[in-house]
């Protein structure tokens, strides 16, 4: 649980973004998101007009999944660091990360793939009406969309936002282009796993302040 000095501290860093950005694009359900994401990154440039980019059903299908204790799947350890535990405990979510698994290893070197797209591959059962939760690795990205259009699972909501230089902007183009499942994603090469789980801590206080109201 947030100290009362943390809690300070943090609804002091909310003011100061919204007293620097002012006006801004996004509705009341997007904003929360995009002011959590520059929270954790510091960085402005998030909310220039269409830089993160919501599918029209994210925001609720993201709540609905979470509020119902679906799974969240997660390409590398460092998503699971930043997301508050109490919501994961109160509401009931496991967290999925296979990247470290000696097996996701060695079937990775069998198959000539990237342990990214193994561990996502192994994890369809709960990718199945789950989330995932992409900050680092545009392969694992690339794979559960390839793995969306083979039809063999649908995620309640993707959250792709990998960081980097290969790949990550390209594997974000391809997300904000597909019409099967609701995604989060932005543009360009900024993103990683601070922000990733930036999304789904500001879902869970969408969907904790709207129980409250």
């Amino acid at each position: 649980m947030q100290t009362r000095k943390g809690q300070s501290i943090e609804d002091a860093s909310m003011q100061m973004i919204e007293d620097e950005i002012g006006l801004h694009q996004y509705n009341e359900k997007e904003w929360p998101i995009v002011r959590r994401i520059i929270h954790s990154t510091a960085d402005f440039d998030f909310a220039d007009k269409n830089r993160i980019i919501f599918h029209k059903d994210a925001i609720l299908s993201g709540m609905d999944a979470l509020r119902k204790g679906s799974s969240i799947v997660v390409d590398v350890n460092g998503v699971i660091g930043g997301l508050n535990k109490q919501n994961l405990k109160d509401f009931g979510n496991k967290i999925i990360c296979n990247i470290s698994s000696p097996e996701i290893m060695e079937l990775a070197k069998k198959e000539g793939k990237t342990r990214s797209q193994v561990s996502m591959r192994a994890a369809i059962a709960d990718i199945e009406g789950g989330i995932v939760a992409i900050g680092n690795a545009p392969t694992a990205l690339l794979e559960v969309i390839q793995m969306v259009k083979e039809g063999i699972v649908k995620p309640a909501l993707i959250i792709g936002i990998p960081v980097g230089f290969i790949c990550a902007a390209e594997s974000k183009e391809e997300l904000s282009k597909l019409e099967q499942v609701p995604f989060i994603t932005n543009i360009g090469r900024k993103g990683g796993s601070s922000s990733a789980s930036a999304i789904i801590n500001a879902i869970f206080k969408l969907i904790r302040a709207e129980s409250s109201s």
